[in-house]
């Protein structure tokens, strides 16, 4: 199957939402780090996995344009010019209601910033160069086993390894211009007996037995449905049923809580969001490290600072845990998102450490620059 990457490509095949670069930017939020799933398949069209489908998006003026592909037939046949012979068909207001589900489209961005604005001015001075930074509304299953995977990691690196666990353990849904795309696993597909030990060699070293744990202990609990019931839970319930899962420690749980579970008051915190609490905004921390108590007070001053969208504000003034490009490489202008570019300088603190390998044996390697070790490691301390 072709891929189609502008609406000029099989152009009864797309569809558009309105939307303007205000309330989304593609670019700023797909590379952002939220998810490990988008690729730029073309300059300004991006394409990937969302609700077991594979699509292609891109952004023109104030319409946000997205096409469908569906499961193919290994031999299916093509019209003329690219366009499949039988096209999927697919329910056009159910398309547009998962697509504005997972970019959250009713809650208006423009007046958020400007809130956040009057109540911050170091919000103010970075949210005009970066407009349409939204939080995304994700699988909660797909964003816990994600994000099991970020620690000491780059998003470079992640990417990598989500795309082999969902090659190896996802079903397939499509191949387009050769490249194959799947599912995200199921629960079900990470407790096999064998499941840790093909993760492992896959790569993901001590990970592979968080990832197996938390889909055990899930399976044999909550389940599925009653880990998507977590949005129904108050934060601090959610982010304790959270923590007592394998490999999850505050910063995963507030992450999954933020990203999937209708938590828009969390505020994930790493060494990063630390120093910029002490340094840029002043918050007198007593110790020399990232402790529960001082990883309460920071997201406490922030839910106080931005209000009960905290979260979202976090989104565009302050970087991630992990670093988007793997050092000594400075990451061009369009791989920066907004989390990465206020403090970019403390991000490329170190960059002249060689980098690591991004193959299977060398899962272990590759931390974030600047980070200390997390309690989502074995022996850190909660970052």
């Amino acid at each position: 199957m072709k891929l189609r990457d502008a609406p000029s490509a099989c152009p009864s095949l797309w569809r558009c939402l309105p939307c303007p670069p205000a309330e989304l930017r593609l670019d700023l939020v797909l590379s952002s780090g939220q998810s490990f799933r988008w690729w730029e398949s073309s300059p300004g069209a991006w394409t990937g996995v969302l609700g077991g489908r594979v699509w292609t998006l891109r952004q023109d003026g104030d319409r946000l344009w997205y096409t469908v592909y569906g499961e193919e037939d290994e031999h299916e046949e093509e019209q003329q010019g690219g366009c499949p012979a039988k096209a999927a068909k697919l329910d056009a207001a159910e398309t547009d209601r998962i697509l504005r589900d997972y970019f959250q489209l009713d809650v208006g961005l423009s007046a958020l910033y400007r809130a956040w604005g009057a109540a911050d001015p170091l919000f103010r001075k970075v949210a005009n160069d970066f407009p349409g930074v939204r939080v995304l509304r994700q699988d909660p299953v797909e964003c816990l086993f994600s994000f099991i995977c970020t620690s000491n990691n780059h998003i470079f690196r992640i990417t990598a390894m989500i795309e082999r666990l969902c090659q190896a353990f996802g079903r397939r849904l499509c191949c387009l211009d050769s490249r194959p795309f799947h599912a995200f696993p199921s629960l079900s597909a990470l407790t096999g007996a064998d499941a840790e030990a093909r993760l492992r060699a896959l790569g993901f070293g001590y990970r592979a037995k968080f990832v197996s744990g938390s889909a055990r202990a899930i399976a044999e609990g909550l389940g599925t449905e009653g880990l998507c019931q977590l949005r129904t839970e108050p934060y601090a319930e959610a982010r304790r049923v959270l923590c007592a899962l394998p490999g999850v420690g505050a910063k995963v749980a507030d992450c999954v809580c933020l990203l999937s579970l209708d938590k828009a008051e969390a505020v994930p915190v790493d060494t990063h969001v630390w120093h910029i609490a002490r340094q840029r905004y002043g918050v007198a921390l007593g110790g020399k490290s990232l402790t529960p108590r001082a990883y309460q007070e920071i997201g406490d001053f922030f839910r106080g600072l931005w209000g009960p969208r905290a979260g979202w504000a976090q989104a565009v003034s302050t970087p991630p845990s992990w670093h988007p490009c793997p050092p000594p490489q400075p990451c061009p202008p369009h791989h920066l998102s907004p989390l990465q570019v206020l403090f970019c300088a403390d991000l490329h603190k170190g960059q002249n450490q060689p980098a690591a390998s991004i193959g299977p044996g060398r899962a272990d390697a590759g931390r974030a620059m600047g980070m200390g070790p997390s309690r989502d490691t074995p022996g850190g301390t909660v970052t």
